[in-house]
């Protein structure tokens, strides 16, 4: 732990990276069904219902990283050690939240037959959200964030 205040904005922003880490690795247990569920689409389930390693290594990658993304808003928070780079990694993530979140509005995303428009607008929301968590706790926090890397 750090002595610096605790930054609750990036405190919740961990636990819902962790809570989307979690959600992903859910979707291996279970199954097909929940690979659509979730919106990963037909193609997708129908990958793990062949019993191919495609969906397996791609969900495990996306966990993986937002592990990770958790773990770097739990830094900022003040509630694990300080990780490197810290400040700059912490944007970034942020920059990826809000860019995934605006995604919707991209021409490119609308034609994604893959993805009905209702998984578009949810997860779109969704990330969006956590960006503006993590935007607010870089914001709160920004002069703590600051430091030897």
């Amino acid at each position: 732990m750090t002595g610096s205040p605790r930054n609750d904005w990036l405190l919740v922003g961990g636990g819902l990276s962790m809570a989307a880490a979690v959600l992903h690795l859910a979707c291996i247990a279970g199954g097909p069904g929940w690979y659509r569920a979730l919106g990963a689409g037909d193609r997708m389930a129908r990958m793990v219902e062949a019993g191919r390693l495609g969906p397996l290594v791609v969900t495990v990658a996306i966990a993986a990283v937002l592990a990770a993304f958790g773990a770097y808003a739990w830094s900022g928070a003040g509630v694990l050690p300080r990780l490197p780079f810290l400040r700059p990694v912490l944007i970034a993530i942020t920059s990826f939240y809000m860019v995934r979140g605006f995604a919707l509005f991209a021409p490119s995303m609308m034609r994604r037959p893959d993805l009905s428009p209702a998984f578009l607008l949810w997860s779109s929301a969704i990330v969006l959200g956590l960006g503006l968590v993590h935007l607010a706790g870089i914001w709160r926090g920004w002069s703590a964030l600051q430091g030897v890397s």
